[in-house]
């Protein structure tokens, strides 16, 4: 297993607890030199804040534990393609590395907002596409066939 594959096992485990909650299953873990520093899952739904993505919380935290706004020597891995606002905050803070699972299919593909949008950034941010895409799939697929059977 590659060093990706295990940060993500880990984003993978936030992920499922955000499903334990009735949230869209969506982890995320934040490492540098190799040791997570922040970890979170969505709560948009339990908080009812609209802000409250997985990367959003894990970019707060991170922050707080490094004093710094600038994560240039961290990994973000996320279990499903981020959305816009927080390709916004991981190119601001910017990350070293963008590790995500599979695809959001309500949105543009990222590579065309990271060619396009933040082309013009100081920073740019290595991507890394599919890692456990399967597994987080799986996961995402199994808690809207739950939403679906409660309805």
């Amino acid at each position: 297993m590659t060093k990706d594959e295990l940060f993500m096992l880990e984003a993978l485990k936030e992920a499922e607890a955000a499903y334990e909650k009735d949230e869209i299953p969506v982890g995320c873990v934040i490492v540098k030199n190799g040791e997570i520093i922040a970890r979170s899952h969505n709560l948009k739904e339990s908080t009812q804040n609209v802000l409250h993505h997985a990367e959003i919380i894990a970019i707060n935290k991170a922050c707080q534990t490094l004093n710094s706004w600038r994560l240039d020597d961290c990994d973000i891995y996320v279990t499903l393609e981020p959305c816009l606002m927080c390709i916004g905050a991981i190119a601001s803070a910017r990350f070293k590395r963008l590790i995500y699972g599979p695809r959001d299919i309500k949105y543009e593909s990222l590579d065309k907002i990271l060619a396009e949008y933040l082309k013009n950034f100081n920073h740019q941010v290595e991507v890394v596409p599919n890692v456990l895409e399967k597994e987080s799939d799986d996961l995402l697929k199994s808690f809207f066939r739950k939403l679906r059977n409660k309805s």
